[in-house]
């Protein structure tokens, strides 16, 4: 087992990839090995919580009582949206940062401090979780105040915000130095992982500001708290930290595409732009968890949900646009496309790395963002933001965007920092199909649910009986058995993953020098290293990128004008 963490390096600790042809130095691997490990084990701990969670909505099963049902919805979800994502996003920081940047990883002693809290942070929250009990409250994502939640938890959440901080440190070093000994601007991906960390260190404030007030509030430093004021504070880290998954995920996105499919950045300027857009606007987009929040003004909800949000969705089209037009382009650049798609038919489909990551770009751009564009409008959110709808939109975000980012990212880094064969290939190379396809299904059914019958969202038994109501929602019924069949489809695919994963890191085969040349599109060594003098990637037409831009703005306004339709049904308007 220690040897999976043990690499050849020369005398000072460095060696060159044979994928990246980066000189990567010991002290960076280990630790994106170390944050990588940890976040893959509260993958699997918030996936064990997906699977009761999915059996007790599913109410034909109904596995679970009302009490425990929240508990087990409590760590799905700070598993799941939190840990996992985190300590993958602090890994992200590592490669993006001094790895890109070919340096040691600064301040290792604050790297190893901020891990020992995040993972103290990550246990304090689940064991709070898991040993509440009446009259406290389960604290779900929001944990909102007034309701009686452990101060225990509000404590764990003070700690892993803190850790998180002092881990991120390092990569703000790494860029320092940079600047400090060389002259140029960042590369795009080292910029992104920047930009991703300033949004990091926004929602991360906003966190520990929210935690702390209502930590003192439950440890009675202070008598009472302002249940409004909480809701405002509290989304600045709630809707923050997925904002961070977003800036992390299509810095990620540059990274693969380039390195395994052969994509080159179409508009160096064009990209960043959209990088310094997330930067200013992206976490206003918070807002629209409160539009229906009678405290806060209606010209404060029509500016961050509309006019500073766009700011934002314009970056999204951005990047929605540079990214396939940089792989179309730097395909056909190297010959590997011809026709109107046939730069993206003929990829390494069977290569998990490629096929989750472009799963991933599809599904996110389709799924989560159209559906963000609208739930984040101020009329339409009306329908969305208390039923199903709501849960089916964070499922298309992070779900099959972000963990599918994510999943391509540790066996990429399984193959090129841990130097191990992919355990069961066949098996390797199905999983993102299988849990691209079982996920999408879950998610869109979740949609359906929502924005067709208006099931509401957090409550355990929805379908069959709504406490305290004589309403039916019987006709939902067979959405919701079918949604089971599919989120439990979706779950054993995410086994699948984890189970490749662990055998492949520890018991998988070493990979002899030159065994990764599968991994960079022309076979050859470092990515492009051939491709440096040839002619501008701009001269390459990419007319398929334009196809499914088309594509993609037909469904968007399809789904736009569909929920204006509903709203009118309603709210109808006239006798």
């Amino acid at each position: 087992m220690i040897s999976a963490l043990v690499n050849d390096y020369d005398e000072d600790g460095w060696r060159k990839c044979n994928v990246t042809g980066l000189d990567v130095h010991r002290s960076v691997e280990n630790y994106v090995k170390l944050f990588g490990v940890t976040a893959v084990v509260a993958l699997v701990v918030g996936g064990v919580f997906a699977f009761t969670v999915a059996l007790t909505r599913w109410e034909i099963i109904g596995l679970l009582g009302e009490e425990a049902f929240y508990r087990h919805l409590s760590m799905h979800a700070w598993n799941l949206l939190i840990f996992w994502m985190v300590f993958m996003e602090i890994a992200i920081l590592y490669v993006g940062g001094p790895m890109v940047l070919g340096r040691k990883l600064p301040l290792k002693k604050l790297a190893g401090a901020g891990f020992a809290l995040m993972a103290a942070g990550a246990v304090i929250i689940n064991y709070a979780i898991w040993t509440t009990s009446q009259p406290q409250e389960a604290p779900l994502l929001t944990a909102y105040a007034p309701l009686e939640i452990s101060a225990t938890f509000y404590g764990g959440g003070i700690v892993f915000l803190l850790g998180a901080t002092v881990a991120a440190l390092p990569f703000f070093a790494a860029v320092y130095l940079h600047y400090k000994d060389t002259t140029g601007s960042l590369p795009l991906v080292t910029f992104g992982a920047f930009a991703t960390a300033i949004i990091a260190v926004q929602a991360i404030v906003g966190g520990l500001v929210v935690f702390s007030y209502a930590f003192l509030w439950r440890i009675d430093v202070i008598g009472s708290i302002d249940a409004a004021l909480y809701r405002q504070l509290f989304w600045i880290i709630g809707h923050g930290s997925q904002q961070i998954n977003l800036a992390a995920m299509v810095t990620v996105w540059y990274f693969l595409t380039h390195v395994v499919g052969g994509a080159e950045v179409f508009s160096e300027k064009v990209s960043r732009t959209a990088f310094v857009l997330y930067v200013f606007f992206i976490n206003l987009g918070a807002a629209h968890h409160l539009l229906s929040d009678p405290v806060v003004s209606a010209e404060w909800r029509i500016f961050n949900a509309s006019y500073a949000f766009y700011g934002a969705a314009f970056a999204s089209m951005i990047h929605a646009f540079a990214i396939p037009a940089g792989l179309e382009a730097g395909r056909r650049k190297r010959g590997l496309g011809g026709g109107l798609f046939g730069w993206l038919t003929n990829g390494p489909w069977k290569n998990p790395v490629f096929s989750a990551t472009i799963f991933s770009i599809i599904l996110f751009g389709f799924l989560g963002g159209i559906t963000g564009v609208v739930m984040g409008q101020l009329q339409t959110n009306m329908s969305w933001v208390r039923t199903l709808a709501t849960v089916g939109h964070f499922h298309g975000t992070v779900a099959v965007g972000t963990t599918l980012t994510f999943m391509a990212l540790v066996y990429f880094v399984i193959r090129v920092m841990f130097l191990k064969q992919l355990a069961f290939p066949r098996l390797a190379s199905f999983q993102p199909y299988f849990y691209a396809g079982a996920m999408g299904v879950a998610t869109i059914l979740l949609m359906y649910a929502g924005i067709l019958f208006g099931i509401p969202r957090r409550v355990d038994e929805v379908v069959w009986n709504i406490p305290g109501s004589d309403w039916s929602m019987l006709a939902a019924a067979p959405l919701i058995t079918i949604f089971g069949v599919f989120a439990v489809l979706a779950i054993l695919a995410g086994v699948i993953f984890a189970v490749v994963a662990v055998v492949s890191v520890f018991l998988g085969k070493d990979i002899e020098e030159g065994g990764n040349a599968d991994l960079v599109p022309d076979g050859g060594y470092g990515v492009g290293a051939d491709m440096e003098d040839g002619d501008p990637v701009h001269k390459y037409d990419v007319r398929g990128t334009f196809a499914i831009t088309l594509i993609f703005l037909a469904t968007f306004v399809a789904v736009y004008v569909l929920n204006w339709y509903v709203l009118t049904q309603l709210w109808q308007i006239g006798p």
